[in-house]
């Protein structure tokens, strides 16, 4: 991944006030006045009651600017800059790769809550919200990771990085002084388990259901060490484990139990994802290369690369099944590969503005969701080849997202100075008659 942070985010309510109507509101070359910025930038809630009667799910008043969505849509897909470090690879993508019908209508919007504010450390980091239930999400705000209930509509802070975070439980190898004000550059929450890992390849522990946190340590020491990914996972001998993607070209797994090393896979080049496949067996392994590895888990052996990417990627996932896996570029494409036949993507999907920076299968294998860097999150049917999708369409930066472990709900956290929010996105059933019985 890139070290610094290098790209400009966009940010709404700069670009609003530029497109405002002078004569309704008197500029004149002049400043705005400050109540009427106000008004502008003043946004609520929005329920799926409102969105249905025609309330902007963001809440942006598009009838009080000088220009409609639709124009305003067309101006950033013109703008937005995607982030490169291989040149002009989203545009040799453009010119070979169509886009995937619309029309899927598989999650319908259920709430825009102001209140929460997802916040992004670097660009190309997107994997800061999680959901542990439909009711449940984890994020973070800066510098704290905070809890949001959207059945109780209660935000609390769970931890709190900006001053001296430090172990309450003693285990070998544990910093025991801990950290002060650590920058979280990526972060991973499963059930009641939570690991946040930071820019100077920092990695802090805790059980969501103790007091207190329970392990600290740096994986390296290396000067460009930050923490790249995160990912929680059922081990094969039982338990818990994670795995941490560095920019040190490293993979390292550790237990849960007692927080040990377990394993260390060295790479030729900077790790920004890994996932592990459902039998435990494969690793999908991207970073800083065009290429992706599958490794094996027990010695970190290459078993086979996949090929056809044509910049540095950031995503990674593995569908149920055990036979599929994606991967998500900076190309701008989502590739789907398929265990039994590497030599080609089984599909690929091109993005509308931006790489893919986040890829999560639905848990029951139906859908797969892809979300770009900024405005577009798209839901794809597996059923259907990957042919047909949802196209869910917004103004903002993407921190994260996350699907329940229910698949019931899909949740967006989107970082702007003014319209920072989480949307909720609830699963569409169909119910027949005879489902009144059940």
């Amino acid at each position: 991944m890139s070290y610094p942070q290098v790209e400009d985010f966009y940010y709404m309510a700069e670009d609003f006030v530029d497109d405002m109507d002078e004569d309704n509101y008197g500029r004149g070359g002049g400043d705005m006045d400050a109540d009427e910025y106000d008004m502008l930038t003043k946004v609520t809630d929005t329920s799926s009651a409102q969105a249905r009667k025609g309330k902007d799910i963001q809440g942006i008043p598009w009838e009080r600017l000088n220009i409609t969505r639709e124009k305003y849509r067309l101006t950033r897909l013109e703008q937005y800059k995607n982030y490169e470090n291989i040149p002009s690879s989203g545009e040799a993508v453009d010119k070979e790769c169509k886009q995937m019908e619309k029309g899927g209508n598989y999650y319908e919007f259920f709430h825009n809550t102001r209140l929460v504010k997802p916040t992004i450390l670097h660009f190309q980091l997107r994997n800061l919200v999680w959901a542990t239930s439909k009711h449940d999400v984890y994020l973070m705000s800066n510098y704290s990771v905070m809890h949001w209930s959207s059945l109780s509509c209660n935000l609390s802070e769970i931890l709190n990085f900006s001053g001296h975070v430090a172990p309450t439980e003693k285990h070998p190898g544990s910093l025991l002084e801990g950290f002060t004000q650590t920058q979280i550059s990526t972060l991973a929450v499963k059930d009641n388990f939570m690991v946040a890992g930071g820019f100077q390849g920092e990695l802090t522990i805790k059980h969501l259901d103790r007091k207190g946190v329970s392990f600290c340590t740096r994986t390296t020491f290396d000067d460009n060490a930050i923490t790249n990914a995160i990912e929680i996972y059922d081990s094969l001998r039982g338990g818990i484990n994670f795995m941490a993607s560095n920019n040190d070209c490293s993979m390292r797994e550790y237990d849960t139990e007692r927080y040990q090393l377990l394993n260390h896979f060295r790479f030729p080049w900077p790790v920004n994802h890994t996932s592990v496949s459902p039998d435990r067996r494969l690793i999908t392994v991207v970073g800083d290369h065009l290429d992706g590895l599958l490794v094996d888990s027990q010695n970190g052996k290459t078993v086979a690369a996949v090929v056809g990417h044509l910049d540095y990627s950031f995503a990674s996932a593995w569908h149920p099944d055990g036979r599929l896996f994606a991967t998500g570029n900076q190309d701008k494409t989502c590739r789907v590969w398929d265990i039994r036949n590497l030599s080609l993507p089984v599909v690929t999907l091109k993005g509308n503005l931006g790489a893919v920076r986040s890829i999560r299968f639905s848990s029951d294998g139906q859908f797969m969701v892809v979300a770009e860097p900024a405005d577009f999150v798209h839901v794809y049917s597996t059923g259907a080849d990957y042919q047909k999708r949802q196209e869910i369409d917004f103004f903002g930066e993407i921190s994260g997202v996350s699907l329940s472990p229910d698949d019931e709900s899909l949740y967006i956290g989107i970082w702007d100075r003014t319209y920072a929010s989480l949307l909720q996105y609830n699963k569409r059933h169909t119910y027949g008659y005879l489902d009144s019985y059940l």
